[in-house]
């Protein structure tokens, strides 16, 4: 029999909000120039990133975890478009980062 693991736990919601948290300073330190054309398009990634980053607090503050959990998960895929497209220099981390062509 196949056993179902459909809650998420503290210990869960807690290790995805840290992995993002840690991928945002990473990809923060990675920022393309601000005289390059992929500046502006960095800026973007961020707010959306930084929005869905906020939204999981709240839904965390409130005890709602499948919308914190959804909010993270928006968050890191914003994060790894912008490392899979080269927008943030994530160097070659593969393990928390999606780089693989």
């Amino acid at each position: 029999m196949v056993e179902i693991d459909n809650i998420i736990t503290d210990e869960k919601i807690e290790n995805y909000f840290e992995r993002t948290k840690e991928a945002i300073t990473i990809i923060k330190n990675g920022l393309p120039p601000e005289k390059s054309l992929l500046s502006d398009v960095a800026s973007d990634f961020l707010v959306m990133i930084d929005c869905y980053f906020e939204d999981a607090k709240t839904f965390i503050d409130k005890g709602d975890y499948i919308n914190a959990f959804a909010s993270l998960n928006y968050a890191y895929g914003w994060i790894d478009a912008g490392a899979r497209l080269g927008i943030f220099n994530v160097g070659d981390d593969d393990v928390r980062f999606t780089l693989a062509k």
